[in-house]
């Protein structure tokens, strides 16, 4: 039996050489820096200027370059890999508006890097245990720890197994031992509370996040620098970050004081709350009281109307916990980083 076949296809008697698969070198060339600078930007990239390494992103891209990770941690010892730990209850993780794109920034900055982010939950003590158990088995090289709590036993397990770690916000009691990456609690308030009075505002409430969280105390920190002589306790009430209890301490605040003008909650899901409550009083938003959050989430500009609040820059915090993690995870001294909030003026206020 004659096979017809055509030149470099099976049965022809050519074979083409295999497709060589593309080496550091093959990135430096394409990059236009040097073998070094692509690896240390594969390995977390310190010393590395953001110019070269969007030169190495796009030359990785562009060339088809894959780590083997397996051979990267026979030679290095480590996973290549990094934890997500968030330390709340799982329902928390997509009902909090600020997670997901904390955790969308974090996996992007990692896949630049062709390292994998591993997907952590720790709320209980058996869950605790747990991830503790795992990251000390050596599956990842390092946690961001995603709402941490003031004297939270979690953090005291990482530290006493030897598990770098960077919090997400200022770690209360722990800010000289663990590095962090933040935005600016403080100013950010002052700031929304400074725009309010500029409206004009002078009967301000607040609804506080939990105060054994750096965004609870430092944003109730900010409200009544800003206030000054003027700040009332009875204008204050707490919420759990949650839309449902911004809702019920806007009913406590209209209760207690019902001449408010204008109230600031430290997030949007609880200013989405006091929104609800107020219209509920009978109320509008902003012709009788005018309303400020915190985070700049997706759900600031979906709601009726659309919310006055301070912009967090999740990509660049996610991204500089990111790097500030590798840089722990390689020996770097402990940091912290603070980022500007900015506020962003909307139709509630």
């Amino acid at each position: 039996m004659t096979m017809n076949a055509t030149p470099g296809t099976p049965g022809s008697g050519t074979t083409e050489a295999p497709k060589r698969r593309p080496t550091i070198n093959d990135v430096a060339e394409a990059a236009g820096v040097s073998r070094g600078t692509v690896s240390r930007y594969l390995n977390g990239g310190k010393w590395v200027s953001p110019d070269a390494q969007e030169a190495i992103h796009r030359a990785i891209r562009r060339t088809g370059y894959r780590a083997n990770q397996h051979a990267r941690s026979l030679v290095t010892g480590r996973a290549n890999a990094l934890a997500f730990l968030l330390a709340e209850p799982q329902d928390r993780l997509f009902a909090d508006p600020t997670y997901t794109p904390l955790l969308r920034g974090a996996a992007e900055a990692l896949t630049r890097r062709q390292m994998t982010l591993n997907l952590l939950v720790a709320s209980t003590p058996e869950e605790r245990e747990n991830v503790v158990a795992y990251m000390a088995g050596g599956h990842v090289d390092g946690a961001m720890l995603i709402s941490s709590h003031e004297n939270d036993p979690l953090l005291d397990l990482l530290l006493s197994h030897g598990i770098p770690v960077v919090s997400c916000g200022l770690p209360l009691g722990r800010t000289d031992t663990v590095a962090s990456v933040s935005v600016d609690e403080a100013g950010g308030a002052r700031a929304m509370v400074a725009h309010l009075r500029s409206r004009g505002r002078r009967r301000i409430a607040m609804i506080t996040g939990p105060l054994d969280q750096p965004g609870g105390r430092y944003r109730l920190q900010g409200y009544r620098e800003e206030l000054g002589a003027d700040f009332d306790e009875a204008l204050v009430a707490h919420g759990d970050w949650g839309r449902e209890s911004g809702s019920a301490a806007m009913t406590e605040l209209l209760a207690r004081a019902g001449d408010i003008d204008a109230v600031f909650a430290a997030s949007d899901a609880m200013a989405a709350g006091a929104m609800a409550t107020l219209r509920r009083a009978g109320l509008r938003v902003p012709d009788d009281v005018a309303v400020g959050g915190f985070d700049d989430s997706p759900l600031a500009v979906n709601l009726d109307p659309p919310l006055t609040t301070m912009h967090q820059p999740f990509d660049r915090i996610s991204a500089e916990m990111v790097a500030l993690l590798l840089e722990t995870v390689a020996g770097g001294e402990i940091k912290s980083v603070i980022l500007p909030a900015r506020l962003v003026v909307r139709a509630s206020t």
